[in-house]
């Protein structure tokens, strides 16, 4: 079973997404070829998305390669990455049977009206099985682990109704929310508190730094192409490229700010589709003033310029802070390819002020690697329970930004 599972994951989102859309399509009573469309279209959408944040990631590399050049000799803790991480999650023993309850304990809170999310996001599972993972290494306990993955999951239910307001405000994603556990948990309420917090510094608080505010005083400068352009030019910079490689960076990052919110633009298409029919099925069985929301992967929310912007700027100050942070052994290469994820949710707190996306991004950061630094004997642990062969101190971004890693850790720090 738990192959079988694996295999349907490992075709990826752009595959199964438009395969799970046509069926909801169907169930919600759309016509056949309007559904198809409608999960083909959802489908290019995120594809799109995915080629956009691999154009991010490779014109950003040089950069990254920069930083692991740097002599790292005295960080003894090997940051592992995500995708490692989360790879070695699912061999655990209750992996099949979590992610099964997962989507039935989902459909019967929709049906019986508990919960108005309808998670479709099952390639970020792991942000839950993670957790379930390591209080299983923690406890020896198949139960233990159960229960934890699949109660962040209804958690998830409930965090990604509240905010889904708030995320279509922003984004403008009509019938959708987020249910990317980590970020919708520890991130958004972050940026919330942060901002709560500059609201009550004289002076700080009337700094307005949207990107629409900057176009609208500079013209021609503060186009987001312009911004992006010259955002990449300092990186490259700041890192001693060539004037080549500068140039290059700075045309790839000027290109992902103007693309992505084209990509979302495509996916909305099918996604609204597919809302509308949602909508209108639940009224139909459940009641008028009925509706549904679709959980959606953080990856909708990369359309934002300004999360894109704060981004960038926040690579080499996640290299800083692994030189500043006190006592720390742990050098964050790998987490520079979450930051993007880490940001749009920082962003829509801030409501797309960039001053402040980039004081609680740099903030969250900090925390982040703190806490991965801190926590390294656990997530050395959970290695050793899945069976991974690894050497040494470890750790992950896992670690810092998920909020049930954090909790389960300080817990066992704490007792032992």
């Amino acid at each position: 079973m738990l192959e079988i599972i694996q295999g349907i994951m490992g075709l990826g989102a752009a595959v199964m997404l438009p395969i799970v859309m046509t069926i909801l399509g169907i169930i919600f009573h759309m016509k056949l070829g309007k559904a198809i469309k409608a999960g083909i279209m959802v489908g290019i959408g995120f594809q799109g998305l995915q080629l956009i944040i691999g154009l991010l990631m490779g014109t950003v590399e040089p950069a990254i390669s920069y930083y692991q050049a740097l002599d790292t000799s005295g960080f003894t803790t090997v940051d592992v990455g995500w995708a490692a991480m989360g790879a070695s999650s699912w061999s655990v023993p209750f992996a099949a049977p979590a992610i099964l309850l997962i989507v039935l304990i989902n459909i019967i809170l929709v049906v019986t009206k508990r919960t108005k999310v309808m998670n479709v996001d099952i390639w970020n599972y792991i942000h839950y099985l993670i957790p379930g993972t390591l209080a299983y290494a923690l406890t020896n306990s198949v139960a233990v682990g159960l229960i934890v993955t699949v109660g962040l999951s209804v958690i998830t239910l409930f965090l990604a109704e509240r905010i889904a307001p708030r995320w279509i405000e922003y984004y403008g994603l009509d019938g959708t929310t987020c249910t990317t556990f980590s970020f919708i948990s520890f991130t958004y309420p972050f940026g919330v508190l942060v901002n709560k917090i500059i609201d009550r510094i004289p002076g700080l608080k009337n700094i307005d730094v949207s990107l629409e505010s900057v176009n609208e005083k500079f013209g021609f400068l503060g186009d987001t192409s312009i911004i992006g352009l010259i955002v990449g030019f300092i990186l490259g910079i700041i890192t001693k490229q060539s004037w080549q490689t500068v140039l290059t960076m700075g045309i790839g990052v000027s290109a992902v700010l103007v693309l992505l919110p084209k990509m979302v633009s495509v996916m909305m298409e099918g996604l609204t589709a597919v809302g509308t029919g949602a909508q209108n099925f639940m009224k139909k069985k459940v009641g008028e003033d009925s509706e549904l929301y679709i959980g959606m992967d953080i990856a909708l929310g990369l359309g934002d310029p300004t999360a894109i912007t704060t981004t960038v700027i926040l690579i080499p100050l996640a290299i800083l802070f692994a030189f500043i942070i006190p006592n720390m052994s742990y050098f964050p290469v790998g987490l520079l390819t979450v930051i993007v994820y880490m940001v749009p949710l920082l962003a829509m707190a801030s409501d797309g002020n960039l001053l402040r996306t980039l004081i609680s991004g740099a903030l969250f950061l900090f925390i982040v690697e703190i806490c991965a630094n801190v926590f390294a004997p656990e997530a050395t642990a959970m290695m050793h329970a899945t069976g991974v062969a690894v050497e040494g101190t470890v750790t992950d971004g896992f670690f810092g930004f998920n909020l049930a890693n954090i909790i389960i850790s300080l817990i066992h720090s704490i007792i032992g």
